[in-house]
């Protein structure tokens, strides 16, 4: 049990430095805590789910960051609550405080479900208010 609950506050911290090199527009350190066959998953209704699954680190750059930095004005993760799991296990709660450039703003409810395997971040599932961000996209 003592293993189970070490593993778990380490990849607590891989999730963590995930969020922290994004609060920080560090692109690199973000991709770097991704396992090179990440599966990533956008939430089902989300416009950025049309690529799902992306596989490694250059597709989620690619068909999700890179879309959204050209999509928004700015984009924020705020609130990130990481809550330790077993089994390779990360959930993080957090709100999206961002803006489209056409002007529409929102802040939506978020879950972030990660995998980790041997410190790298091999899978991830978002959970959101695509209503919330869809409305807000229609310029």
């Amino acid at each position: 049990m003592e293993n189970l609950i070490k593993e778990s506050a380490e990849n607590k911290a891989v999730v963590d430095s995930l969020y922290q090199a994004f609060s920080k527009g560090d692109v690199p350190g973000v991709l770097g805590t991704m396992d090179s066959q990440i599966i990533w998953n956008e939430a089902e209704g989300n416009e950025y789910a049309k690529g799902n699954p992306y596989v490694g680190p250059d597709a989620v750059l690619n068909g999700v960051f890179g879309p959204i930095l050209q999509d928004h004005e700015y984009f924020n993760l705020k609130d990130i609550e990481i809550h330790e799991m077993l089994h390779g296990k990360v959930l993080a709660t957090l709100r999206y405080d961002a803006k489209y450039k056409s002007g529409k703003a929102y802040n939506a409810q978020v879950a972030h479900f990660w995998t980790v395997k041997n410190g790298k971040i091999t899978g991830f599932q978002q959970y959101v208010d695509t209503k919330k961000l869809h409305e807000a996209s229609i310029a």
